[in-house]
């Protein structure tokens, strides 16, 4: 799930090489942290959330197959 968001967000931002992105398993929950550039933010949330909102659908259903819960969230630094 992590190489798939960092994938994902890598390609739609204009500063690939500020794409961090972190995994933190406990149990059956996931939870992945996206850091992007400022500047890149807009591309990443999209028009009225849509981009992150299907990001977000996406990891959810890749850890529906592996029987686990996933959560995806955007970091402001």
């Amino acid at each position: 799930m992590k190489e798939l968001v960092e994938y994902l967000a890598k390609t739609l931002v204009d500063e690939p090489d500020e794409v961090q992105v972190t995994e933190v398993v406990t149990g059956a929950d996931v939870l992945i942290e996206l850091r992007v550039a400022q500047a890149d933010m807009g591309r990443i949330i999209g028009r009225n959330g849509k981009v992150i909102s299907a990001m977000r659908a996406l990891v959810q259903v890749c850890a529906a197959r592996e029987a686990k819960r996933a959560a995806l969230e955007l970091v402001e630094d």
